[in-house]
């Protein structure tokens, strides 16, 4: 029975083999850990990024539309409330009571006006009110105001959204809105608002002037509106054709 005998040498050189073998094994594995934690800092610092653009977002839309808000409740005092009270005062006036009835109901009115107009100094009239009755009310005072005529068309019966992601859904329209009744000149004013293959489509629509997209200097208000779509993971698609009108889609899938 033969057995196999190694050289010093050779024994040498397969102890060094092992040696180089486990440290190339050990610094494949090392750089494997280094690189996997430089990943994991990456993805740590992407989130924080986007979480702190998320809340930079959120607190601007915020205080956007609490400034529409106050506007809208400044404009309401003037025109709305100032003509009730102004009336009451006149009815009150009279001697007779057929007056006297009129102007009690003049400051029931007025009441009910201040209660409505306190509710909305604050946010929470988003957590109450339906996307799809916040754009049919936008609608009717655009058209209330002659401005021009208004479509709405919606296959939405219950439709439950984070009260940020309808935060942000509200200013977008609120803003396309503004950029219509500035800038287009429309005859009519179309909104769609749709539950499609598991998201929800926004069109705004108009019959208007129109605008060249690529022109940089009107590109910062379609950048604003992208990235706040963007923000609650939707997207933005815009078409215009000067003469014709612009349409501004929104999608945002469901979680």
């Amino acid at each position: 029975m033969s057995s196999m005998s190694y050289e010093p040498t050779q024994i040498f050189f397969i102890v060094l083999s092992g040696i180089i073998l486990m440290l190339l094994m050990s610094g494949f594995i090392i750089v494997m850990v280094l690189l996997h934690r430089q990943q994991q800092l990456r993805n740590h610092q992407k989130m924080d990024s986007l979480r702190a653009e998320y809340e930079k977002t959120m607190l601007k839309v915020e205080k956007e539309i609490q400034d529409q808000t106050l506007s809208f409740i400044g404009q309401e005092l003037h025109d709305n409330l100032g003509q009730i009270l102004s009336l009451t005062k006149l009815t009150l006036n009279s001697p007779d009571e057929e007056s006297f009835s009129e102007g009690k109901r003049l400051i029931n009115h007025a009441i009910k006006e201040v209660r409505s107009l306190s509710k909305r100094l604050n946010l929470d009239w988003v957590k109450e009110v339906k996307l799809q009755d916040f754009i049919s009310n936008e609608l009717q005072k655009i058209e209330a105001s002659g401005f021009c005529k208004t479509q709405f068309e919606t296959n939405v019966e219950a439709l439950t959204l984070d009260q940020d992601k309808k935060l942000v859904l509200i200013r977008i329209i609120q803003e396309c809105l503004n950029n219509i009744i500035k800038h287009a000149e429309p005859s009519v004013i179309y909104i769609s608002l749709m539950e499609k293959n598991d998201a929800l489509s926004v069109t705004v629509k108009d019959n208007g002037k129109g605008f060249d997209a690529e022109d940089k200097s009107k590109g910062m208000g379609l950048h604003n509106l992208k990235s706040r779509i963007e923000t609650i993971g939707g997207t933005l698609n815009l078409s215009s054709i000067i003469g014709i009108g612009t349409e501004i889609k929104l999608l945002l899938p469901f979680e």
